[in-house]
């Protein structure tokens, strides 16, 4: 009989497989469909910095810096009414009944750019019994001006602020645009994270041609996204006290594999739920099982980051040598 069972944010999962932020964590019955199915554990659906204090003059001037110098730009911005329905105490009145009615770990989520007065609302999260918090920064910076250090800092400070306000674990859901992920991951445990997943996955931006219009649309992934994942996994292995949690392209019980021997505790997923349907959940653990027998592994955390960069004496020459052979041995 193997063990699949992992250690992550001091909590034991009996298996990694993590049921990501998405519409089919922000409802009961689609959470016990996921915990019926073998999931471990389930990121709920974020709720927003924006929907929790209504009023956008609240969020800081990261989000806001400069645009009163370009009239038209406030308008990109969505109005306070925008948000109105917005009902945050409903949404903590349906996580309680989630947290009291499922056996499997509940990680809240947030998600939001400021250093605000809303941290405070993770502490209502706690309250309802969530097990852990889930921090989505989204920032994308659009000042020419605006120095890069100030932005990895605004990163920092708003992880450190949270992490002040909770007593639960903090997993940070980083975005992988550094221009060196490495010391910003050391940076973000230096603050207090628990825990990193590798990596946010941005929305796609199109534009509407015959309505001239914007389109934002959900990035479904693909297993063919694994490469980074599994390379910041390989690399942050036993250089961080942090769990890492491969978050982008995870689709199969062999990408699940993949990701552990990189490094990671655990993966987290929804991209394949939301396309093929909870069933996989199932179907990935078989795999996962039956690979183990067959490779006479007797436990997940046997396997976890035995192909990583800490078995390489120099791992930047190794990563270079690995980029220089892969283009000089390529044929058509």
């Amino acid at each position: 009989m193997v063990d699949l069972t992992t250690k992550y944010l001091g909590m034991t999962l009996k298996n990694p497989l993590i049921a990501s932020s998405s519409p089919l964590t922000g409802n009961l019955d689609d959470i016990k469909r996921l915990e019926d199915s073998g999931i471990a554990a389930v990121v709920l659906q974020s709720i927003f910095e924006e929907q929790i204090n209504h009023e956008m003059h609240e969020i800081d001037h990261f989000l806001f810096r400069k645009t009163n110098a370009f009239s038209e730009a406030t308008e990109f911005f969505p109005i306070d009414e925008d948000f109105d329905h917005i009902r945050p105490d409903e949404y903590l009145n349906n996580i309680q009944k989630i947290t009291e009615s499922v056996d499997i770990p509940v990680i809240g989520s947030l998600n939001g750019v400021s250093e605000g007065g809303w941290i405070s609302y993770a502490n209502k999260l706690q309250d309802v019994g969530v097990d852990a918090i889930e921090l989505n920064v989204t920032y994308i910076p659009t000042e020419v001006n605006l120095n890069p250090r100030e932005v990895e800092d605004m990163y920092v400070s708003t992880v450190k602020d949270l992490k002040e306000h909770i007593k639960v674990p903090l997993n940070l859901k980083m975005n992988y645009c550094f221009s060196n992920p490495a010391f910003m991951a050391k940076r973000f445990q230096d603050v207090g994270a628990n825990g990193l997943s590798i990596f946010d996955n941005p929305a796609l931006v199109d534009i509407d041609l015959e309505n001239l219009t914007t389109i934002t649309r959900i990035n479904m992934t693909s297993s063919s996204n694994l490469s980074e994942t599994l390379r910041w996994c390989a690399i942050l292995y036993n250089q961080l006290s942090v769990d890492l949690c491969a978050n982008t392209g995870i689709h199969s019980g062999e990408d699940v594999l993949k990701a552990l021997m990189s490094g990671a505790k655990a993966t987290s997923f929804t991209s394949v739920l939301l396309q093929k349907g909870i069933s996989e959940i199932g179907k990935m653990l078989m795999y996962i099982k039956n690979w183990m027998i067959e490779k006479e592994y007797e436990s997940i955390s046997q396997m976890i980051g035995s192909i990583s960069l800490k078995h390489t004496d120099n791992p930047s020459v190794f990563e270079r040598n690995s980029y220089m052979q892969a283009l000089t041995t390529y044929r058509y």
